[in-house]
C-alpha cells in the first residue's frame, strides 16, 4: 500500500481511498476535487497498480480494515478498467465512485462505439510530442530553480518571483507536468530590497514575470518548518520581506497574486490566463 498521501486523522474520520490499475494519479486528482467542496480533511490513502484479483482482493481487504478501525465507511475513487477487478473492490464496505461506470458507459452509448478499455491508456503518451514537451519543460523548470542558472531564459514561458518559501517552486514545476510550460523562478532577497530593484538579469524577460506573496504569518510557519527560531522564520522578517516584495512588484507593473489560500491548481490557472500563454496544450 502506498500511503503516502497519508494526512493526520481528520476530524470526521472518514478515509479516501484512490484506487487505480495505473499510477492512481488521475482517481487522485478526481478525488481532490470533489472532496475540496467539502469544508473537511480526509484520510487519503492511494492504492496504485491493482492490476490483477490477488492486488484487488489485497486492496478490499485494506479497505474492509479501515472500515472495521473507525465504523465509518471510506470513500473509493476508482479508475480500475477491468470489471473484474472493478468488482471485486465493489466488495468492500465504502462508498464507491467508479469513474469508468460513471463516465465511459454513458459515453459508449451516445458514441455508439465501444471503449478500447486498455488499461494505463490515459498515460500511454510515450511517443507523443506533448509528452516529450512536459519532460523537457520539468528538466528546465529544475535547471531553473531557486534562480540557479541565468541561461536559456529567453526559453522561458514565465519567470516566477517572491520570497523564499511563496510557492514558486511547486508551482514551476505542476506548469511544467501538466502542461508542458518552461517555468524559472527567481527568489526576490534582501539585496534586491535594499536596491529596490528587481535581479538585473530579469529586466528584459519583464513581460514573462509573475510575482506570487503570501501572508506573513503563513510564511513564518512554512519557514519554521524548515529553520526553527530562525531570523530567517521570524515573523517580524516575513512582515518585512513580503511588504518590500509586493512593493517591488506593483512599482514594476508585475502581475501577482497570493498563494496564502490557494491550491497549485488555482494558482497555476491564474498564470496562464493572466499571460495568456500561446502554449499549445496537447494530451
Amino acid at each position: 500500500m502506498t500511503d503516502s498521501l497519508q494526512a493526520p486523522m481528520p476530524l470526521d474520520g472518514h478515509t479516501v481511498f484512490y484506487v487505480s490499475d495505473g499510477t492512481g494519479i488521475t482517481a487522485e486528482t478526481f478525488g481532490h476535487s470533489v472532496l475540496s467542496q467539502f469544508d473537511l480533511r480526509f484520510r487519503q490513502i492511494r492504492l496504485p497498480f491493482i492490476d490483477n484479483a490477488e492486488k484487488a482482493h489485497d486492496a478490499c481487504k485494506k479497505i474492509n480494515e479501515s472500515y472495521a478501525e473507525s465504523s465509518l465507511r471510506p470513500i473509493i475513487f476508482s479508475t480500475l478498467v477491468s470489471t473484474e477487478l472493478a468488482s471485486i473492490i465493489r466488495q468492500a464496505q465504502a462508498m464507491h465512485m467508479d469513474l469508468i461506470q460513471t463516465f465511459v458507459e454513458p459515453l459508449e452509448r451516445e458514441l455508439g462505439v465501444k471503449s478500447t478499455h486498455t488499461v494505463g491508456r490515459s498515460h500511454n503518451t510515450a511517443d507523443t510530442q506533448a509528452y516529450k514537451n512536459r519532460i523537457e519543460a520539468i528538466n528546465y523548470s529544475l535547471a531553473h530553480d531557486d534562480g540557479q542558472s541565468n541561461k536559456s531564459l529567453t526559453e522561458a514561458d514565465v519567470i516566477l518571483v517572491g520570497v523564499s518559501r511563496s510557492g514558486k517552486t511547486p508551482t514551476s514545476l505542476y506548469l511544467a507536468m501538466q502542461f508542458g510550460i518552461k517555468a524559472a523562478n527567481y527568489p526576490l532577497i534582501p539585496e534586491d530590497f535594499e536596491r529596490g530593484k528587481l535581479p538585473s538579469n530579469l529586466y528584459m524577460f519583464k513581460p514573462k514575470i509573475f510575482g506570487l506573496t503570501i501572508a506573513p504569518e503563513r510564511l513564518t510557519e512554512i519557514r519554521n518548518e524548515r529553520r526553527p527560531g530562525s531570523k530567517y522564520a521570524a515573523l517580524e522578517n516575513c512582515r518585512y520581506e513580503v511588504n518590500e516584495a509586493e512593493a517591488m512588484m506593483k512599482r514594476e507593473g508585475i502581475r501577482w497574486l497570493s498563494s496564502t489560500t490557494k491550491s497549485i491548481e488555482e494558482i497555476s490557472t491564474t498564470i496562464l490566463q493572466e499571460l495568456k500563454t500561446d502554449v499549445q496544450i496537447n494530451w
